[in-house]
């Protein structure tokens, strides 16, 4: 999952970028309205944590001109506890859902969850194919039952994988997943990852699909 997260407070919005990127999700965080609109110009973005009170653009402007492009990527918007009409008009121009500040990291991260599942059709959090399974609330992979340690980065693209079954993932894409795990993310990095996790979960698992990128497939 690839996190866009819109906020100008410093303290606030490098907590959640932090907890994100534990989590094992990718995220990119930018603080102002216009910075906001550019990053949703570019695809890839799986969520958006959206602050509404923001410099430059407003987040509830920034919503308006996301929905006036029939975009349905998922937001989640953040207020102030006190500011029901805020809430009321982010909703009412097309949020998805909302967090009230001050917020548990943990009900932020649920949240977004929830989100990204139903965007995908998808109504559990844990993944499963054949004998392998992924939790990403319990930060866990299993094999038959047997709990499997893969590293922070290894888990980001086997999570990038699995939470896209069926679909072919660039290697470009799976390269995003590693930002905040790796302080340089070498060229041949997800080739290294995905060696690695077919080790321990399987050769099988992981399809490569020769010049495109990798897949994990439910019927494998």
């Amino acid at each position: 999952m690839k996190v866009l997260l819109v906020e100008d407070d410093a303290l606030l919005g490098d907590g959640v970028r932090n907890g994100v990127q534990q989590a094992g999700d990718a995220v990119e965080w930018v603080r102002d309205g216009p910075s906001a609109l550019r990053a949703l110009a570019q695809p890839g973005f799986d969520v958006v944590v959206l602050d509404l009170g923001l410099p430059g653009v407003s987040g509830l402007d920034v919503l308006s001109r996301l929905r006036k492009q029939r975009s349905a990527l998922p937001v989640l918007i953040l207020t102030a506890r006190d500011a029901v009409e805020d809430r009321v008009r982010g909703l009412d121009r097309g949020a998805d859902d909302y967090v009230t500040k001050p917020f548990e990291l943990s009900e932020l991260l649920a949240r977004m969850r929830a989100l990204v599942r139903r965007a995908r059709g998808q109504v559990a959090g844990v993944l499963v194919v054949g004998d392998v399974t992924l939790d990403p609330a319990a930060h866990r992979v299993t094999r038959a039952g047997e709990v499997v340690e893969l590293s922070p980065a290894e888990f980001a693209v086997f999570k990038e994988l699995m939470e896209n079954q069926d679909r072919v993932l660039s290697r470009q894409r799976l390269q995003r997943c590693q930002h905040g795990w790796e302080d340089e993310v070498n060229s041949n990095a997800v080739e290294v990852h995905v060696h690695h996790i077919r080790k321990k979960l399987g050769e099988a698992l992981i399809r490569t699909v020769r010049g495109v990128g990798y897949m994990v497939a439910r019927g494998r």
